[in-house]
């Protein structure tokens, strides 16, 4: 199954709207890989295994199912969420990518894929639907978090 889609950021037809500039974005991005537990309310533990600039490597426990994953992070640009299989996991994936057609006119693009063939999507079209209307509520709920991390003021400085 593959799925995407955008949230839009900075609605540049409201002059009255609260923006976001790509550096907060980026941070707030950034920040639901270094904390998901702020993002993702079912989470029961998040550990940070192995980090770089560019990469870090997590395990994620949700009750008594563990899953470890990768992030790669292309400054200012994307983030990248790599799920390698494991037990009975299939490898999947993430990216968000952020989109600015225009200056401070700012998208992000969700990427979702799996490695599902054709036929097993159609199998599980039911599924898939209740996948996709899932990772849109989620990402709806990222960018949400985001402005309140942003209007609290934690998005203004640098990260470490």
């Amino acid at each position: 199954m593959k799925f995407e889609h955008l949230v839009e950021i900075n609605d540049i037809l409201n002059p009255i709207a609260d923006f976001l500039t790509r550096e907060q974005l980026w941070r707030g991005l950034v920040m639901r890989a270094d904390s998901p537990k702020l993002f993702v309310p079912h989470l029961d533990e998040a550990s940070i295994i192995d980090r770089t600039e560019a990469s870090m490597t997590r395990t994620l426990r949700y009750g008594n199912l563990s899953v470890t994953d990768t992030v790669n992070f292309v400054h200012l640009d994307h983030i990248h969420y790599d799920v390698p299989a494991q037990g009975e996991i299939p490898p999947s994936s993430l990216r968000m990518v952020i989109e600015e057609p225009q200056p401070e006119h700012l998208f992000v693009r969700f990427i979702y894929e799996n490695s599902a063939s054709a036929e097993q999507d159609q199998a599980e079209e039911m599924y898939n639907e209740y996948r996709r209307s899932a990772y849109l509520e989620a990402d709806i709920d990222t960018i949400r978090m985001i402005r309140e991390l942003a209007e609290a003021g934690r998005l203004d400085t640098p990260l470490n």
